[in-house]
């Protein structure tokens, strides 16, 4: 087992990592529709966050969208393609992202996108209509379910605000005692704000007080004068929707200050990263959504991760939950161009087509990697379901199945 500081150093490598794949999918990629080795060649573009507000998760995140399409072609692609993914390092800036997406959309004459944060794909969404590209974020915003607002952009696993609401039915299920009472901490971006209005009209359709909000940076390395101020109304749940590094900030400083309060963090401030930047004794207890399987779990679709990553001389302690987020996500899209290219055997395949493609999927079997997601001509939001884990001596365990809401 590798130390904790040793994966730490694995994701500031992981940067190096990033930037030569995408240099090498650059430098192989043939311009999208255009046919190499008898093949048609389909270009999907990759907006990532790397270096910026959010490369905490960002980084494992590109690294398994990489790292996915590699394993693609190595075991023979989709029968009659080139697939390649050119990706590049926006920094969480969306004017960075809008001129990136230019690019690959005008130069690498993409067919279908892999991108990343809210606040850019919301940005985003009219122009990716408009160009009709299939458009995969690791945004979860709600908003994204919006066909008629959205359609071209797909959800690979339940909103932001339907983790929320899963996290708030969870606590009215499993809390003893008087009512419970819930604060909400998030960040002020478009990321941090896309679930709070929800989760506050289903906390009031359930009979759920939500007695708190504080507003805490996405980078913030402190949080104490948040906490106090949000100790006084002493509640029994804190909801979190920040990255590893400000939630580590909040417990570190919530355990410093005595606070007892159950923290609950939805899927991006979950995974091995908290654990390690604050160290077992802090994360332990620690509640948060697990939207996808960690590395180290007994599922079928872990099998072709590891086949993987014993061609890259790695194994699965190398990886974390949001390398094989981005991994699942990567092979969501593969799965929807692989329909479109059995429905339009000849010619170019379009974003029209791939999202023909994606519309055809029912009940995708991921082998466990995440939920089973389904599209349609009418929903893109692929699925509503979500699950639990907590941190019990150092290590994430599920504390639920996947379920929804809405069961």
């Amino acid at each position: 087992m590798i130390s904790r500081k040793n994966k730490i150093a694995g994701l500031l490598l992981g940067f190096m990592s990033v930037f030569v794949l995408g240099a090498c999918a650059e430098d192989n990629a043939d311009a999208g529709g255009e046919v190499a080795n008898g093949k048609r060649t389909v270009v999907v573009g990759g907006l990532y966050d790397i270096t910026g507000a959010t490369g905490d998760v960002g980084t494992p995140y590109a690294e398994g969208e990489q790292a996915y399409f590699k394993y693609l072609k190595s075991k023979g692609g989709i029968e009659g393609l080139n697939i390649e993914l050119n990706g590049k390092d926006y920094a969480y800036a969306i004017p960075e992202a809008q001129k990136i997406y230019q690019a690959l959309r005008d130069k690498e004459k993409v067919s279908a996108v892999l991108g990343w944060g809210t606040g850019d794909t919301e940005a985003l969404r009219q122009q990716v209509a408009n160009d009709e590209l299939p458009f995969f974020s690791a945004s979860y915003s709600e908003s994204l379910k919006d066909i008629g607002e959205s359609p071209y952009n797909f959800l690979a696993a339940a909103s932001y605000s339907d983790q929320g609401r899963s996290v708030l039915k969870w606590i009215k299920d499993n809390h003893k005692g008087a009512d419970p009472t819930v604060a909400l901490l998030y960040n002020d971006t478009a990321f941090g704000r896309s679930p709070i209005e929800d989760i506050k009209a289903y906390a009031a359709e359930i009979g759920i007080e939500i007695v708190d909000e504080q507003v805490v940076d996405v980078q913030a390395t402190e949080a104490q004068s948040q906490l106090l101020n949000m100790k006084k109304k002493n509640p029994d749940y804190a909801i979190i929707q920040e990255t590893w590094g400000a939630t580590a900030t909040i417990l570190r400083d919530a355990k410093t200050l005595g606070i007892e309060t159950q923290f609950i963090g939805l899927n991006w401030a979950s995974g091995e990263g908290v654990i390690a930047i604050v160290g077992d004794e802090v994360a332990e207890g620690y509640i948060g959504i697990l939207s996808h399987a960690l590395p180290y779990e007994d599922l079928p679709g872990i099998a072709e991760v590891k086949e993987y990553l014993d061609t890259e001389g790695k194994t699965l302690e190398d990886i974390d939950q949001k390398f094989i987020q981005g991994w699942t996500t990567a092979k969501i899209l593969a799965s929807g161009i692989e329909e479109a290219a059995k429905n339009h055997p000849d010619g170019d395949l379009t974003g029209e087509e791939i999202r023909t493609g994606l519309e055809s999927i029912k009940d995708l079997d991921l082998g466990g990697l995440g939920a089973p997601v389904s599209f349609s001509a009418e929903s893109h939001m692929g699925t509503d379901q979500t699950r639990l884990g907590i941190v019990k001596d150092g290590k994430w365990e599920p504390l639920t199945d996947y379920f929804s809401y809405n069961d």
